[in-house]
């Protein structure tokens, strides 16, 4: 399948990595400067969401690399980003944090509570170099709390919020949604969110202040419609038997012959009537609700995917209401006709990708570069920012 650029000119590119080129943009934070304390996970993602949009983000990075297993040149949440190296631990490590920090916008680092503090580059130390600096902090457990200094990973975040206790079918485990919903819904977004919305105050008033963006806090935040229809009755407090988790037989999965899936969200009734008249159960579906009967509905639905392919059951469902679609992979899902007509997906640096988002009519967001290689950047940020010692040897 070909994959094309999105309509905003990411295209095709060449990875960046090294030298002195830029990794400034164009999109609407054009000229908003952010400092990232190099991490792993949410950080990094907010971070690359901040530069998908245009603001000229320098990584720090720390001597030796950092813990994630992955070749540099293939993260891509550090696409469009540029890199220098400083040992925060070295006697200078911090200054030069701080001289970055003096001429930045934004600051986004994702420690454990305290620890930048002990580093020399905390909001007390920034603020003091620069009061109308934006100090994002990115946890999973917030910065106070009994659990602040704690370990932990998304899974953990999200299963005290209750978030993955609604994922999975009844009577088995929680399903595992990757880190998708706490440590990038639950986490990077909101700390994105807090970002911008200090930033419009400090430019308002001048005064800088710090973001604390907890995961937990986050991933609680996104229940909220869940805990309205819990409380006014429509929601039970327990895995597949309501609408939106599976426990609806028009709203889930249904396995096809050929071993593939499609995604059923027929909720209102005309395309609830669209879905099973292309299903060819019109005639004989029980009443859609008459829950006491929803596992015969169920049982219908799926013998009738159980005889065609993925393949047939896309054909016959696509540009239809049926709210009916096919379950793609990672790979296959670039391919699809409506992404790549959005270009949705882009090739960059010959890695295939999600592109930019949201759009923009008058800034559009565009892939500048490729995953910036650690230190690869230190003479342009040097130079840009007017912050010479970067080049000393020991940097």
């Amino acid at each position: 399948m070909a994959v094309t650029g999105n309509g905003t000119g990411t295209g095709t590119g060449t990875a960046s990595g090294s030298g002195t080129g830029t990794a400034r943009g164009s999109g609407p934070l054009a000229g908003v400067r952010v400092v990232e304390l190099a991490g792993i996970g949410p950080g990094p993602f907010a971070a690359m969401l901040l530069a998908d949009l245009g603001a000229d983000v320098v990584r720090v990075d720390r001597p030796g690399g950092g813990g994630l297993a992955v070749d540099p040149a293939y993260d891509i949440t550090n696409r469009g980003k540029r890199s220098v190296l400083v040992d925060l631990k070295s006697a200078d490590g911090p200054a030069r944090v701080l001289d970055l920090v003096e001429r930045a916008d934004v600051l986004v680092e994702g420690f454990r509570p305290g620890v930048a503090e002990r580093l020399g580059v905390g909001p007390a130390e920034c603020h003091a170099r620069n009061p109308r600096l934006v100090y994002g902090r990115m946890t999973g457990w917030g910065q106070d709390g009994p659990l602040a200094h704690t370990a932990g990973h998304d899974i953990a975040y999200i299963a005290v919020t209750g978030a993955l206790g609604m994922i999975g079918n009844p009577g088995e485990p929680p399903a595992v949604p990757a880190n998708l919903v706490g440590d990038y819904a639950g986490g990077s977004l909101y700390l994105v969110i807090g970002v911008l919305a200090a930033l419009q105050h400090a430019r308002a008033t001048g005064t800088g202040q710090v973001v604390d963006a907890a995961i937990v806090d986050g991933t609680a935040h996104l229940t909220a419609m869940i805990h309205g229809m819990m409380a006014a009755g429509g929601w039970q407090d327990r895995r597949g038997a309501n609408l939106l988790d599976g426990g609806c037989p028009f709203y889930g999965t249904y396995e096809t012959s050929d071993g593939g899936y499609m995604a059923v969200g027929a909720l209102e009734q005309q395309f609830y009537d669209t879905f099973t008249e292309l299903l060819g159960i019109g005639d004989r579906a029980p009443a859609r609700k008459d829950v006491a009967r929803w596992g015969e509905l169920r049982e219908a639905v799926a013998a009738r995917f159980r005889t065609r392919t993925r393949e047939e059951w896309t054909a016959v469902f696509e540009g239809t209401d049926a709210c009916v679609a096919p379950v793609l992979s990672l790979r296959e899902a670039p391919g699809h006709p409506h992404l790549a007509a959005r270009g949705t997906f882009t090739d960059f640096g010959g890695i295939v990708q999600p592109a930019p988002a949201p759009r923009f009519s008058a800034t559009p967001a565009v892939v500048t570069t490729g995953p910036a290689l650690p230190g690869a950047h230190t003479q342009s940020v040097a130079a840009d920012w007017d912050v010479p010692a970067l080049l000393a040897k020991e940097a």
